[in-house]
């Protein structure tokens, strides 16, 4: 299975965020798409959406044959699943609703075809016990806006085969994304272990006073998140040791670890918490609206993602 190859019709099933960026860019791929959401309005917030990602695609280069007309809305769960060559789930991150869905689709999905659930955390071991066929079910775990981010993480459940997460790999390999193989079984995978971690302190400082929304960001934006764009805060670390790298950055540093940092627990999420964030974030939004902000978003991560390949290939060159 290499990719587009093989796969001409996607299935998605859940089009909030995650499912209509991923519609958005299997459309960019020259693929087929048919989606199924059971909420009123669902088929217009999707079309809107993809309207509205359609512009970054159009920027980053779209594959022959794309086009928003190659989208479908099903009027069943069945019609998006029974025809599909690969299907990616997407609907919210509720583990006895994703494996019941999950049931439903593996009921209703062709027997060779791949179902990737888009989860963030949730074992693929549990959310595949009620298939049929669970060898085929795994995680495919993008990262928003998945129509320009390129990373996805693919895990298997003990059920799964390995040589479905191969299919997945080079699926997703084919079409230009980023696939890394979690290694093992773990709640959270490991990009969103990390982010969990930064969200975590995050919300402790806005609670106890430390600092507000648009400061913690600023002290993201402006100083590691730019670093991380490229190199990630390993290598970052190692350049912190000077010529002796890694080595004497924990010698040097090493020692702060003990610190009571970060060993704080998840904050109650109280209504004064809540009422704190919705109202410092909507500062920091402004008049714009939450679409005119993607939009820009987007520009913004087209440039990034320009940069960066600018810079793996210059690293390339030199390796």
């Amino acid at each position: 299975m290499t990719g587009q190859t093989e796969v001409g019709r996607i299935g998605i099933i859940g089009t909030g965020v995650i499912g209509a960026g991923w519609t958005a860019y299997f459309l960019s791929k020259g693929l087929d798409v048919a989606a199924w959401d059971p909420a009123p309005d669902a088929e217009s917030s999707l079309r809107c959406s993809v309207d509205n990602a359609w512009p970054a695609l159009e920027r980053v280069g779209l594959s022959a044959g794309a086009d928003p007309v190659n989208l479908k809305f099903t009027a069943s769960l069945v019609e998006a699943a029974s025809d599909a060559d690969f299907i990616q789930e997407s609907a919210p991150e509720n583990e006895d609703l994703k494996i019941s869905l999950l049931a439903e689709i593996d009921a209703a999905a062709r027997p060779q075809t791949i179902i990737a659930s888009s989860s963030s955390g949730l074992l693929p071991s549990r959310l595949q016990s009620k298939c049929r066929a669970p060898e085929r079910v795994l995680i495919g775990h993008p990262f928003n806006p998945v129509y320009l981010l390129p990373l996805v993480e693919v895990l298997g459940g003990e059920q799964t085969s390995p040589g479905a997460v191969e299919k997945a790999m080079n699926f997703y390999a084919g079409i230009g994304k980023q696939p890394m193989r979690v290694r093992a079984e773990v709640p959270g995978y490991v990009s969103d272990r990390l982010q969990e971690a930064l969200w975590r302190e995050a919300l402790h400082m806005v609670a106890d006073g430390s600092a507000t929304t648009d400061e913690i960001d600023l002290a993201i934006t402006g100083g590691p998140g730019l670093r991380w764009a490229f190199m990630g805060p390993c290598l970052t670390f190692h350049l912190a040791g000077g010529d002796a790298g890694m080595a004497h950055m924990l010698e040097q540093f090493g020692p702060a670890l003990e610190l009571p940092w970060t060993r704080l627990k998840a904050p109650e999420l109280t209504p004064e918490l809540t009422a704190r964030m919705v109202d410092q974030t909507a500062g920091q939004a402004g008049s714009l609206s939450v679409k005119r902000l993607e939009r820009l978003r987007d520009e913004a991560l087209i440039k990034v993602i320009a940069a960066v390949a600018e810079y793996h290939e210059s690293v390339a060159a030199e390796t």
